[in-house]
């Protein structure tokens, strides 16, 4: 149980994270937080390795 709470849960939330985060609506959004809130200890030991930043854009010149 524990195991799925520090690894498996914050796993598939980073996932879903980075899926849908520039298109959600304004409750998905509150659902995302909520998640973020209540799985916090796993987000925080995988945010060393994990990177929720967009890819960096290469100007078309």
């Amino acid at each position: 149980m524990a195991g799925a709470y520090l690894l498996v849960f914050p796993l598939a939330i980073y996932l879903y994270l980075q899926k849908r985060w520039y298109v959600v609506s304004s409750f998905e959004r509150g659902f995302m937080y909520f998640l973020v809130f209540l799985f916090f200890p796993g987000l925080l030991l995988f945010s060393p390795i994990l990177n929720l930043r967009p890819k960096r854009r290469q100007p078309q010149g």
